[in-house]
């Protein structure tokens, strides 16, 4: 039997043509079909958005969720082309809104628009559609030949085809010579599939740096922010010398304002527990983000600090693999 597919487009370079103020979106949905012939599929196309993804914001990704609900019971997978730059920010973020859900949704896009020659959109599309019709239910991320978890990806190049690396968590699925290869069987998930789209988007991910003001931090939350992401050093560590941070985050989370504390670091985890500069910080109440990518951190925590969770809560919360997110 065919498979029936959905294509939901919003833009990006994958897209883009050619303007007097540099390339924007403006290939339609079916534009981009054309351009692949004919495909062993079913494919229903459905222009959403036209957007750079530099433009993408929650508010698009509330719309691109629940556009992917509406249809979860129609088709047997769901593709979203989408910019590069913030596509592992949205696929993170659907991971989180689209709960158990129950069929492949993949995130595509491309470095070079699908209408000028060489371009990596059609291989990418190609391969998007082809992870849609295999995968198991869950949210993916498909880029030169590369099947990620949506919540693993990031984008690592900014003009290279290789683009997107899957970060503390082996691939899904590749193309090789032997054709698409599932690597990685996803464990199927079990509970109701459910749409939530309430987040909190009154939240900051902060770079340490050698002479950061912690006082930085209070202004902050004196101006509305309601949750931190620190990328601190190496496992976590945070200065308390001179430039005390960790007692500023201290002072954040008895405010009621949860600090998770994540690694500059790519690879691997963060662990408050080996260095002092760490276990201060894990004394006054920082949450770990383990091995989350930055963009899982921060989009994790505006979507439990939406579901009204408190730090008690956000701290469970962080330390709970909902999605294949985190490692334990």
């Amino acid at each position: 039997m065919t498979k029936k597919l959905l294509l939901l487009t919003t833009g990006g370079t994958i897209a883009s043509v050619a303007s007097a103020d540099g390339l924007r979106p403006g290939e339609s949905g079916a534009e981009l079909l054309k351009t692949l012939g004919s495909l062993p599929f079913d494919v229903t196309v459905k222009d959403i958005l036209e957007m750079d993804s530099s433009n993408i914001q929650p508010e698009e990704w509330t719309l691109i969720a629940q556009e992917i609900y509406q249809a979860r019971n129609d088709y047997d997978g769901i593709i979203v082309s989408h910019g590069t730059d913030t596509m592992a920010y949205t696929a993170s973020m659907l991971t989180f809104m689209l709960e158990n859900i129950n069929l492949p949704v993949v995130l595509t896009g491309s470095q070079v628009p699908i209408n000028i020659p060489l371009s990596d959109a059609p291989d990418n599309l190609n391969l998007a559609f082809t992870a849609a019709t295999k995968c198991e239910p869950g949210v993916y991320l498909a880029f030169n030949r590369k099947v990620m978890r949506g919540c693993r990806s990031v984008k690592v190049r900014t003009t290279s085809f290789d683009a997107f690396e899957s970060v503390n968590f082996p691939l899904i699925a590749q193309v090789t010579s032997d054709g698409f290869q599932i690597l990685q069987p996803q464990p199927k998930r079990h509970g109701d599939y459910k749409l939530n789209t309430a987040i909190d988007t009154n939240v900051s991910l902060v770079k340490l740096f050698p002479g950061f003001d912690p006082s930085l931090l209070h202004a902050m939350a004196d101006n509305g922010c309601h949750g931190i992401v620190i990328e601190a050093y190496g496992l976590g560590g945070m200065t308390f010398i001179r430039r005390n941070l960790v007692a500023a985050v201290g002072k954040l989370i008895r405010n009621g304002i949860p600090v998770i504390a994540a690694s500059q670091c790519l690879y691997e985890r963060s662990d408050l527990t080996k260095y002092e500069v760490g276990q201060q910080a894990l004394l006054e109440g920082a949450i770990s983000a383990h091995d989350m990518t930055s963009e899982c951190a921060i989009t994790k925590l505006m979507w439990g600090l939406g579901q009204g969770m408190d730090i008690a809560a956000i701290s469970k919360f962080f330390n709970t693999d909902v999605a294949g997110e985190v490692t334990l």
